[in-house]
């Protein structure tokens, strides 16, 4: 017995491979491959493809999955982190690009109420398409990339509003102030429950699936908690894209996170290729190509005015105007949910049949260009940044504070997040002076608060770093999360001094030469760090040599990659499979003024009073390794001792400033 729909699958499937095989050798994003194997298998191409319905049902899956992972990724902490972005940048987004619409339809002489439902269209810009480019190029914790989620996140509620208004637009109903009043109170009662949820109700309950050891009882909890909270979303009038990142934002708190996400991936690729295809069969080829000049000609107007009006939005916020140029270009594009709106348009019959299929293949076409248009965004923003512009467009609202011409020596940190912290408070323990350069104001402010030298300002830019004294910095940290900004980074802080020393990260083996040629001295790799960590961690249990392991991971680097970049937790006793449970291997900085400063070893009496015995003295780039009597103990030494634990902390006071 043949299952009409399992056919579909095949041909869906099969297409897609070789559809995606030619995109591939041609560097063309797999998202678009997706769309041209729906036009192509569609109805209106080969019309291979007969269930669109059943596609179409496939696809909200894959919003919806595709939506709850990405709610995984940030918290409410992190949510409300970006009030401002979400508040004012999503308000204006929306109801400037409104107002454009409504303008430019006017001018084409259609009436006001489809000239506002042109405005409600073209205001919003695709979830699926912008987080998923954004997950791929690992650009979702940036700068830019918190600006576009809290965006997004505004035209998801925004859309809310907009259905209510479609009837009240097409005369065929009234809104009341009862009515908007219930809506946003149901949305606002939602969101409340879902942190509520969050905090108190999911923690327990996934405890105990997770007790059970069952991978299907956990699987099963995890797409219960996703789909009844899209569920009850779509109840209350929210849109499901709302409710699948509520739902993946409750378990973001969660110790389970990292196992739900693994869980939930290979579903999530699965049905979101679904949700690209169904884009696809929506385009009428014989429609589009007799209008084709039509089309492109309208599908530029609506990027240049979503364009100009997300990065106005952006510069709005204080933020520089390479953050401006990267949202407009990413949010340019018609949503999907516009096509939810049309329909109830359609059905409200608010404009003729014509218009509406010339705007679904304006979207569609101007979908198909956002991955070439965010490839090419900071491409476009360095090269405006060359003109000779005004210091506040180009570096934002720069809350300087003083300026920092009296440091010397010291370290700049491009970048405020876990990384840049650490190095904060590390520089911060070993007495080397540093300062931070973030872009995030919300970050400024409250480190600021807490006595951080920190200062706003985009380290991409010579002016900036000029303030923070690069030229007499002795190392630059970049630790920032676009990759491609990282690169600009480097670049102006080697201009600025070509001495420093510039170390900086990245996420794949391939980008290393990059980063080396634009001027960096030092490049850690994340994949192979954590790779070359497990191999030395699991290599000293068995009680292989330093100098094996170093060999090992030297092999695995192809022989070139800088050891030092590695992480070495201290060597532990406890590490071999001898028992000698009251001996420490520990490391003291000899501070200024100190009683062991200037004194030989026999004069400080370490071995002698303390039982305290020197391995080795590290001076500056030298390791002192022979030892006597008479070696002198200088400020600034790492003394490497060795002793019982009671011991060491009865004499480390001796390294100590007096």
């Amino acid at each position: 017995m043949e299952l009409p729909l399992l056919r579909d699958f095949v041909i869906i499937f099969g297409l897609a491979i070789i559809v995606l095989l030619v995109c591939h050798r041609l560097r063309i994003p797999t998202i678009v491959g997706f769309i041209l194997t729906g036009v192509l298998g569609g109805p209106h191409g080969l019309g291979l493809v007969r269930a669109v319905g059943e596609v179409d049902t496939f696809a909200k899956i894959g919003i919806i999955l595709l939506l709850f992972t990405i709610g995984m990724e940030f918290s409410p902490r992190r949510i409300l982190a970006m009030r401002k972005s979400f508040l004012v940048g999503g308000f204006l987004q929306v109801g400037f690009t409104v107002l454009g619409g409504f303008i430019a339809a006017q001018l084409f002489g259609r009436p006001v109420p489809e000239s506002i439902f042109l405005g409600f269209l073209l205001s919003l810009s695709s979830t699926a398409i912008i987080l998923k480019l954004m997950s791929d190029r690992g650009e979702a914790k940036s700068r830019h990339g918190r600006i576009i989620l809290a965006i997004l996140i505004f035209q998801d509620i925004a859309v809310v509003l907009m259905m209510l208004l479609v009837p009240f637009l097409a005369g065929k109903g009234e809104i009341s102030l009862e009515q908007v009043l219930w809506v946003v109170g149901e949305g606002a009662l939602i969101i409340v429950a879902a942190f509520v949820f969050a905090l108190k109700v999911v923690p327990p309950v996934l405890d105990l699936v997770a007790r059970t050891r069952s991978r299907e009882l956990f699987l099963l909890a995890v797409l219960t908690i996703c789909f009844s909270v899209t569920w009850l979303s779509s109840l209350a009038g929210l849109s499901i894209s709302l409710g699948a990142f509520l739902s993946g934002m409750i378990l973001s708190e969660s110790e389970y996170r990292h196992q739900a996400l693994g869980n939930i991936l290979p579903f999530q690729d699965i049905f979101t290729s679904f949700f690209f295809i169904s884009i696809g069969l929506l385009l009428e080829l014989d429609f589009f190509f007799f209008n084709i000049f039509t089309i492109v000609g309208l599908c530029l107007g609506v990027l240049v005015l979503k364009t100009l009006v997300a990065g106005a939005s952006t510069l709005v916020l204080g933020m520089p105007l390479r953050t401006a140029i990267l949202v407009g270009f990413s949010l340019s594009q018609v949503g999907e949910f516009s096509f939810v709106l049309v329909n109830a348009g359609i059905e409200s019959q608010i404009s003729e049949p014509y218009l509406y299929q010339l705007f679904i293949a304006v979207s569609l076409l101007s979908m198909l260009l956002t991955p070439l248009l965010v490839t090419i965004a900071p491409h476009f923003a360095n090269f405006v940044s060359k003109f000779p512009l005004s210091e506040r467009l180009v570096t934002g609202k720069v809350q300087y504070v003083k300026e920092e011409r009296g440091l010397t020596d010291h370290v700049i940190i491009a970048g405020f997040g876990v990384s840049g912290k650490n190095l904060a408070k590390s520089c911060q323990i070993s007495g080397i002076k540093y300062c931070v350069l973030e872009t995030n104001p919300d970050i400024v402010r409250d480190e600021r608060k807490r006595g951080e030298p920190i200062y706003f300002g985009d380290s991409g830019h010579i002016s900036v770093l000029e303030h923070v004294n690069i030229k007499y910095a002795k190392v630059f940290a970049v630790l920032v999360n676009d990759p491609t900004e990282e690169k600009r980074i480097i670049e102006a802080a080697r201009h600025a001094n070509p001495k420093v020393f510039i170390v900086t990260r990245t996420h794949t083996w391939g980008d290393r030469e990059t980063m080396y040629q634009l001027g960096a001295d030092d490049v850690v790799v994340d994949e192979f760090v954590t790779s070359a960590e497990t191999v030395n961690r699991i290599l000293l249990k068995y009680n292989i040599s330093y100098s094996e392991v170093d060999k090992c991971i030297d092999e695995l680097s192809g022989g070139d990659y800088q050891k030092r970049a590695l992480h070495r937790e201290t060597f532990r006793f406890s590490d071999l499979d001898i028992d000698l449970p009251q001996i420490s291997v520990e490391a003291w900085k000899v501070e200024q003024g100190c009683y062991l400063s200037e004194k030989t070893m026999h004069d400080t009496g370490l071995r002698r009073k303390y039982g305290v015995n020197v391995l080795v003295i590290n001076r500056e780039e030298d390791k002192i390794t022979e030892i006597d009597h008479d070696t002198v103990i200088k400020e600034g030494d790492i003394l490497v001792v060795f002793g019982k634990k009671d011991n060491l902390a009865s004499a480390i006071h001796l390294a100590k400033q007096v």
